[in-house]
């Protein structure tokens, strides 16, 4: 059997920090728990920006080309289509910097609600 991720405790080895993916800087389990809570909010913001992104592009790139010209007339400038573009990226990388607000007791209420939604 091999391990997915390793983990060492911040006050072990430096082997084993350097071969552990996650380090633990306290010498409590309960970080690992944080640990986790972290990447499934760091999942779920790569969900949404990911999604966002695809419905942003879908409806971007069509109109930067000039789809919807037949039916309104109008085209969209390059400067404006860069503009978009950029926006986006900028949309994206702030919905990302919202992981800095980040705090387990706001994770620990998400799933208590998503367990009342799944047994109803």
């Amino acid at each position: 059997a091999q391990a997915d991720v390793g983990i060492a405790i911040g006050a072990g080895t430096d082997v084993a920090m350097g071969a552990a993916a996650i380090v633990l800087m306290r010498s409590e389990l309960s970080g690992i728990c944080l640990a986790f809570d972290i990447s499934r909010a760091t999942l779920k913001r790569i969900k949404l920006n990911l999604g966002l992104s695809l419905v942003y592009n879908t409806i971007g790139i069509p109109a930067a080309a000039g789809l919807l010209f037949p039916w309104t007339g109008m085209t969209l400038p390059p400067w404006a289509a860069s503009f978009a573009m950029a926006m986006s990226s900028v949309c994206v990388v702030c919905s990302s910097l919202t992981l800095n607000f980040f705090t387990p007791e706001d994770l620990a209420a998400e799933n208590a609600r998503d367990q009342a939604r799944r047994r109803e």
